[in-house]
């Protein structure tokens, strides 16, 4: 049919071109020609309705898109990757079962929640959840996951001050303040996400540290247990702040001036996928030498050099973040309870509670939006200064202040962060690293526009750190912040505070 069509078209074309010649050589008027090219117009027009048609009839080999179903049936769920990673560790955080219908858009919804959740273990660099239409209302799930490296032995090169500004502003770039040593960590024991963490560490503190938590110790996957020891010596510490600064003592002859050894045992409950409930018995004991308590009397607010407590804590979070490490959808609320003292009461008996509530806004597909308020309330008016809480204290700062501590009783501190990602990048250095759990490199770049505020309430009135303390403080300003291998996240970032101070400041983790 189409050769038969092309066979006319080219005869209606030359007869065409003819009578232009001939027209030329016999002078024949205007209107034939013209009635000519109407009746050639019309052919050409026709041929191609027909040619149109034949190209519109001829879709047998076109691949065709099933209606998308009003509810779906799951019958299988299949997992790849999970070379070490047991299975029920990745179904357990499944919001769907075999066997059972679901609305269409409700369940597209529960799986990209649950390929969220899976990432958030932190055990796989890449997750894919797709659904596989098996009939017009059935589909098996596949599960795509990329493992991690776990066993990650590493040097320990840290710096001991509180954050890199610190150190490099107000401690002038000291290198005696640096920690090193070895550490290992093995983040899934036997496949079944349990953590076991090793470090040995020398430098400005010499310490001990082991921990090794197991998530689930029944067969529902609710319960779990945690175990740690903790050893640490210094010879300077922060006896007290000045100024809103720390105020750092060595002695004459660089002895040991604190030893403090820690243990605790946390239980942990986990019902449902989002909710998380911690219990945590722990023990303490702290030395300082008495050359300690000669600069700082008040130090551990009793007599002796010892100070020694039982504590118990009860930690309640529910945390729906796209993003562990950075996130930019979702919520995280978390409140803390801690007595100190269930026994040596006559050292210290003191109750701490802490809120953390964070939302994190989507704006469209480049920008979001992340709020965070924290509070921290001690009932007694007094603590001892290992004790110490306020801003400047991680978690707990406000941009523009980090050079400075504000310490007291009670803090809130909220912060604001308008993000804009302007680069997402992923390179694949197989070539060089032929190994898959490194081979693939994301790199992720945001702006940020930020504003912090929030106060610090001293009952005590020292007058030494009234600049700062019972008073409202904020500061602004912008920064770059970067996300890239196993969630590490780089913050470059310039602030101004209400002091009218400016500096440039650096970060190793996500602000909030």
């Amino acid at each position: 049919m189409a050769i038969f069509l092309k066979r006319v078209l080219n005869i209606c074309y030359t007869f065409w071109f003819g009578m232009l010649c001939f027209n030329q050589i016999n002078s024949i008027r205007i209107p034939l020609i013209l009635l000519f090219r109407n009746i050639f117009s019309l052919t050409f027009f026709c041929l191609l309705v027909c040619l149109g048609e034949v190209k519109a009839q001829d879709t047998t080999l076109e691949p065709v898109n099933p209606p998308t179903p009003d509810s779906v049936k799951v019958n299988n769920i299949f997992i790849i990757g999970n070379e070490k990673t047991q299975k029920s560790i990745i179904l357990r955080e499944l919001d769907f079962t075999t066997g059972f219908y679901y609305d269409w858009e409700t369940f597209m919804g529960i799986l990209k929640a649950d390929q969220i959740k899976i990432y958030n273990l932190r055990l796989f660099t890449e997750v894919e959840v797709t659904p596989l239409f098996t009939g017009d209302d059935e589909v098996e799930i596949l599960i795509s996951v990329k493992e991690r490296w776990y066993v990650l032995p590493s040097v320990i090169f840290q710096l001991a001050d509180r954050n890199f500004s610190e150190w490099w502003t107000n401690q002038g770039r000291d290198w005696s303040r640096v920690n090193y040593g070895l550490k290992i960590n093995h983040g899934n024991v036997g496949g079944r996400n349990e953590k076991l963490r090793f470090s040995g560490q020398l430098g400005f503190t010499k310490g001990l540290d082991i921990l090794y938590s197991k998530p689930y110790i029944d067969k529902k996957q609710n319960h779990g247990l945690a175990i740690q020891l903790t050893y640490a010596d210094q010879k300077t510490i922060a006896i007290k702040s000045v100024d809103n600064r720390q105020v750092f003592y060595t002695n004459e002859t660089e002895d040991v001036l604190r030893k403090n050894f820690s243990t605790a045992l946390r239980y942990t409950y986990r019902r449902t996928f989002y909710n998380y409930h911690f219990l945590t018995l722990g023990f303490n004991k702290t030395w300082v030498s008495p050359d300690v308590l000669i600069e700082n009397p008040d130090y551990f607010q009793h007599e002796g050099n010892n100070l020694r407590y039982a504590y118990l804590q009860y930690s309640f979070r529910h945390d729906r973040r796209d993003n562990v490490a950075y996130a930019t959808q979702g919520e995280l609320l978390q409140l803390t309870a801690t007595k100190y003292g269930i026994i040596y009461t006559d050292e210290l008996d003191e109750v701490e509670v802490n809120i953390v509530a964070n939302k994190y806004f989507p704006i469209g597909e480049k920008f979001h939006f992340a709020t965070g308020l924290t509070g921290v309330w001690f009932l007694s008016p007094q603590q001892p200064y290992t004790l110490v809480r306020g801003i400047g204290y991680a978690p707990n700062f406000i941009r523009g202040y980090e050079l400075n501590v504000i310490e007291g009783q009670q803090l809130y501190v909220h912060k604001n962060s308008f993000r804009y990602k302007f680069l997402d990048l992923s390179f694949d250095i197989s070539r060089l690293i032929p190994m898959d759990q490194f081979n693939t490199v994301p790199f992720k770049m945001y702006l940020s526009g930020n504003f912090d505020h929030g106060t610090v309430t001293d009952r005590n009135q020292l007058p030494e750190n009234a600049r700062l303390t019972n008073k409202y403080l904020f500061g602004y300003g912008g920064g770059i912040d970067i996300v890239g291998i196993y969630d590490l996240v780089l913050r470059f970032e310039y602030s101004i505070n209400n002091q009218g101070e400016g500096n440039l400041f650096f970060n190793f983790r996500a602000p909030f």
